[in-house]
């Protein structure tokens, strides 16, 4: 990355953690670059709201309600194009989330929030770049003495800002807008591909738990709308002729300090296809309870509440964990007649086709009730058919995590090279008065 054609023209910034900076550029404290802009929204003035995230300043969707939205606006402050935007709070407990934004259209945002204004020896452009190189690497969070909580202008009035020559602020603003918009493309067609997989991923699983592996075996009609056609063979029944339900217990807080402790798992615990069993609490199931209460390896867990129908199985032999009232046992009744991975395989797909959507009752969380999960039909095939079909699919999962993976690592690889480049050039690291061009493919292809 370091690419010097200041050879030696050199000089110590003084900044730990920026090092050496070109001769020519000055350090100078912040206030003398930035002021701070408190510009309130009285009588309501301005109604486009903005908020802060990822990084970037964007509009607001008041109509959701996302968040909480205050009675009225004019306790916001108006912002304007070239201002810079910091997040200042909850220092301490949120290390990961970007907090300097550009300010790109007219708007309002959270006075909890600084605003700062450029002068004329500053770029704006410039001076979010360095911003958001500070931001990166975590400079803002042991200012204004010790880690506190939020931090307000006078304890950043001091902070060293890099300050090129103007000119030269500018070809890093242009180099950099070019760079990063190439880099930002190239993720957005990572996602697109993760985003393509998944739905690849689905279309397999729900084709072969509803028509089979074998496209030429006679189908029939199944009665049931999401599954269609189905092969004839396969049974279509309701789930409870196949499977127990059973509801967990229920959480009794005057019990908890039983002597019969054991850990359970709560709707949580459970998601798509993994249990979580890291510190999990204790409840007080007794001894004549434990068959009710507890799981059994194979055992399948499926969400009664939530994400209705998340579920996964579980294999384990530590016959000792419960299960809460949140969620649904359902086992085999019939051992060598049902596989629980061919029925977890039905349910991401009834899942996708919008199953467990239907509430009874819209006014209410939807519930996912026994009763109700009993009378849902599914079909299922023989029992060898359900082994090859899991067999098929799980071949299917382990390339689509492998793939996912491969795209997840390559897109981490391209931010941590974006943000390498942001900090190189603003810190002068790359004379981009070279106009020195870095092709984001070459970059994407070598680290793949």
């Amino acid at each position: 990355m370091t690419h010097h054609q200041y050879a030696a023209k050199y000089k110590e910034s003084e900044i730990e953690w920026i090092g050496s900076i070109p001769e020519h550029w000055s350090v100078v404290p912040l206030f003398s670059v930035l002021h701070e802009r408190q510009v309130k929204n009285n009588d309501n003035q301005v109604t486009n709201v903005l908020s802060l995230s990822y990084g970037k300043i964007v509009p607001r969707d008041v109509e959701s309600n996302y968040g909480l939205l205050p009675e009225s606006f004019t306790t916001y402050q108006i912002v304007e194009p070239g201002n810079i935007i910091l997040r200042l709070t909850d220092l301490q407990n949120d290390k990961r989330s970007l907090r300097v934004g550009l300010v790109k259209e007219l708007g309002i945002i959270t006075s909890a929030y600084l605003c700062l204004e450029s002068v004329k020896a500053i770029d704006p452009d410039y001076a979010y770049y360095l911003l958001h190189s500070y931001d990166i690497i975590k400079v803002f969070y042991n200012l204004g003495g010790g880690v506190r909580q939020s931090i307000k202008f006078e304890d950043i009035k001091r902070l060293p800002i890099i300050c090129p020559p103007l000119e030269e602020q500018r070809s890093i603003v242009s180099f950099l807008d070019q760079q990063t918009a190439k880099l930002d493309e190239l993720v957005e067609k990572k996602q697109r591909l993760i985003d393509l997989l998944q739905e690849k991923r689905q279309a397999l699983i729900t084709q072969a738990v509803t028509k089979g592996l074998n496209p030429n075996v006679p189908m029939k009609d199944s009665g049931i709308e999401w599954l269609g056609e189905v092969p004839a063979h396969w049974e279509v029944c309701k789930l409870n002729f196949r499977y127990s339900i059973e509801l967990g217990k229920m959480l009794d807080e005057k019990r908890i300090r039983g002597k019969s402790l054991v850990r359970y798992l709560r709707n949580q615990d459970v998601q798509w296809g993994y249990i979580n069993t890291e510190d999990l609490p204790e409840m007080d199931i007794e001894i004549s309870e434990r068959d009710r209460y507890t799981i059994k390896n194979g055992d399948l867990l499926v969400c009664e509440g939530g994400d209705i129908g998340r579920a996964a199985i579980w294999r384990g032999n530590d016959n000792e964990i419960g299960y809460q009232k949140a969620l649904h046992r359902v086992r085999p009744r019939v051992n060598e007649r049902d596989t629980p991975e061919f029925f977890y395989f039905v349910l991401v797909a009834a899942k996708h086709r919008g199953v467990f959507n239907e509430t009874d009752n819209k006014a209410t969380i939807p519930h996912l009730t026994g009763e109700k999960f009993r009378q849902y039909r599914f079909a299922f095939p023989p029992i060898e058919e359900q082994r090859e079909i899991v067999d098929y699919l799980a071949h299917i999962e382990s390339q689509y995590r492998i793939l996912k993976s491969k795209l997840e690592r390559s897109t981490i690889l391209l931010d941590q090279y974006r943000q390498a480049l942001i900090t190189a050039a603003v810190t002068g690291q790359i004379d981009v008065r070279e106009k020195m061009t870095v092709s984001a493919e070459t970059i994407s292809a070598g680290k793949e």
